[in-house]
């Protein structure tokens, strides 16, 4: 029981440390002193030291001399460099859930995303269901990534994933929260559609392709997002941590 619980504290502790980062609570540069983090959570130094070797392990973390950790910052070119791993990751889990016959109930439920992601557009393609959208779209990403069957594949794309702007999700922040009916997010919606019946007809490097073309969207959105300045970046989860 003991055990559980301090499992149960270190996933707690992780979670909320990670978003406390991401969202700017903890901005790069700054240094994390278990001791301190541990009376704020309310919790034993135990799980706190776990999770800041776990953040560490995903990159939003780095020790510190002298003990403790420090926040990570990351330049321009990290986060694109994230996006393209994540692209790399992506398509190769396509690839191989293609080549390897992807189960047919797996199959299955991806496509039921699928269909429930057609319903948060209007018939004239405006987003009409932008937080729908977003959960979705992470839904996909996802069930397309446990398609292969590789458990190595799902780590390593869960640790980008975690990383700035890596994430799927950060596409439709970055460059769409404003723009609801912008026609990129139907073209995404078409890839998605593509790159599972590529998985489904067991075509193997046009899957890979579309899920690597697929994950440019993310560095298109973020070109955007800086392009409009600051102001317009302003509150996207991970900007904090992004020195320009």
């Amino acid at each position: 029981m003991a055990e559980a619980k301090g499992s149960n504290h270190t996933r707690r502790a992780t979670y909320d440390l990670r978003q406390k980062i991401i969202h700017g609570e903890y901005p790069g540069g700054t240094r994390l002193l278990e001791v301190a983090l541990a009376e704020q959570m309310g919790i034993s130094r135990t799980p706190v030291r776990e999770a800041m070797s776990r953040l560490a392990e995903e990159g939003l973390l780095e020790r510190a001399r002298g003990g403790g950790f420090v926040v990570r910052s990351f330049s321009y070119s990290d986060v694109v460099d994230a996006i393209e791993i994540r692209g790399v990751l992506e398509g190769t889990a396509a690839r191989l859930a293609a080549e390897r016959g992807a189960p047919e109930g797996k199959l299955r439920q991806i496509k039921a995303v699928v269909a429930q992601i057609d319903t948060c557009f209007e018939p004239s393609g405006q987003l009409r269901a932008f937080d729908a959208y977003s959960e979705l779209n992470s839904e996909f990403h996802d069930l397309m990534a446990a398609l292969c069957g590789s458990a190595i594949v799902q780590r390593e794309l869960e640790r980008v994933k975690s990383l700035p702007f890596a994430s799927p999700a950060a596409f439709v922040l970055g460059g769409h929260r404003d723009d609801p009916s912008d026609r990129s997010l139907l073209m995404a919606q078409a890839q998605h559609r593509a790159i599972v019946s590529a998985i489904e007809n067991r075509e193997g490097a046009r899957a890979e392709a579309l899920a690597r073309e697929h994950a440019r969207f993310a560095r298109g959105s973020l070109e955007a997002t800086f392009i409009k300045g600051a102001t317009e970046a302003e509150g996207l989860p991970g900007m904090a941590l992004i020195v320009r």
